[in-house]
């Protein structure tokens, strides 16, 4: 059975970085499009970022463009999310998400397009 296992979470200073991981434990993964996304306490879990199977194509929300970049290894089963600039909007519980593969639309920023999901991160930023 699949499972989503994050790492990297923490506490940093506004300005600073933080590289967030996730490795898939199955054998799937390299077909399987990937994302982030996040909930801060008190809101709703939005997207941040996806990938598809092969690194190709990548699509980001508004609030994260040009400060955090997603990238994977299918060799070592993992995705990540390299956050630079951080801000203490962007404290939240950072989820793993992955999609198997399946017919019928792609929307990456949806949270139904996905069927697995990790246990999620803290992430704290502080100004």
């Amino acid at each position: 059975q699949e499972r989503l296992v994050e790492s990297g979470g923490g506490w940093v200073q506004s300005g600073g970085s933080l590289r967030l991981s996730c490795e898939a434990s199955g054998r799937a993964f390299s077909n399987y499009y990937m994302a982030w996304f996040r909930q801060a306490p008190g809101k709703e879990r939005e997207f941040v970022a996806a990938i598809d199977s092969d690194g190709h194509d990548t699509w980001y929300a508004d609030s994260v463009k040009g400060r955090f970049t997603i990238s994977r290894d299918n060799a070592k089963k993992t995705v990540s999310l390299q956050q630079n600039s951080l801000e203490p909007q962007d404290t939240a519980v950072y989820f793993c998400a992955a999609r198997s593969p399946q017919s019928g639309l792609y929307r990456p920023s949806g949270d139904e397009s996905y069927d697995l999901w990790g246990q999620g991160i803290r992430v704290t930023v502080s100004s």
